[in-house]
């Protein structure tokens, strides 16, 4: 008897895709894509469509429920955002800030026991880190430690590390009037897996630098970088 099962086979679909890896990783102008892609307006609406639809998220939330959140490690770091990102048809600043250095955007990150990333949030580059810690651990996986460096230095965020029922990992500034100033370092020492997620982000020209006008589109290929970084497990 034939086989008569049903194989899903889009040639079109991979090379949009590809065309978008090409994009994430080399930074161009949607404009200068190669042809072997396929016609430049294709591809972008694709990813703009796939963007509004959320369908990126969905796969990295879904990757985030299959994390080791034993370990939480958290942290931010600043990108720059290139003049073609400004100019938004927008009443929102699209999560770029302005200071004395420039135009730029923060990248708030936390990844699991492995250095995979869970979650991420975007805003101004002059924002303080402190601001989306909170926020960071609540949508983040049910961790049992939260570790950070000093820039996470509150009160009032161990008190709420402690709400969810994790350990938390933050070093005191040395002003600090606090007595017990005792963290686990060997547990500390790991913090360099958070650091180590930005570094393998940036390899990829269109997260290190801001090239999209729309926090939605940014967001998109940072949550396309964050697959990638999922893919080897």
């Amino acid at each position: 008897m034939q086989h008569t099962g049903w194989v899903y086979d889009k040639p079109e679909h991979r090379l949009t895709l590809e065309g978008i890896l090409y994009r994430m990783r080399t930074g161009i102008p949607w404009r200068d894509l190669p042809l072997e892609f396929g016609q430049w307006n294709s591809v972008f609406k694709r990813f703009n469509a796939w963007s509004k639809k959320g369908v990126l998220q969905l796969i990295f939330k879904w990757l985030s429920c299959i994390s080791d959140p034993e370990w939480l490690f958290i942290d931010g770091s600043v990108v720059r955002a290139h003049q073609h990102s400004s100019g938004a048809v927008t009443r929102d600043d699209e999560t770029i800030g302005k200071s004395c250095g420039g135009r730029s955007t923060k990248i708030h990150l936390a990844v699991d026991s492995h250095g995979l990333p869970v979650h991420f949030e975007l805003s101004g580059g002059q924002i303080h880190d402190i601001t989306h810690a909170e926020s960071l651990v609540i949508n983040a996986p049910d961790p049992d430690f939260v570790i950070a460096d000093k820039g996470y230095d509150s009160e009032h965020f161990r008190e709420i590390v402690k709400q969810v029922g994790a350990t938390p990992g933050i070093p005191y500034r040395r002003n600090s009037r606090k007595s017990d100033k005792q963290i686990d370092n060997c547990l500390y020492r790991y913090r360099h897996l958070v650091e180590n997620a930005f570094a393998r982000m940036k390899h990829y020209r269109a997260i290190a630098t801001r090239y999209d006008k729309l926090e939605r589109n940014y967001a998109s290929m940072l949550t396309l970088a964050c697959i990638i970084i999922w893919l080897p497990m």
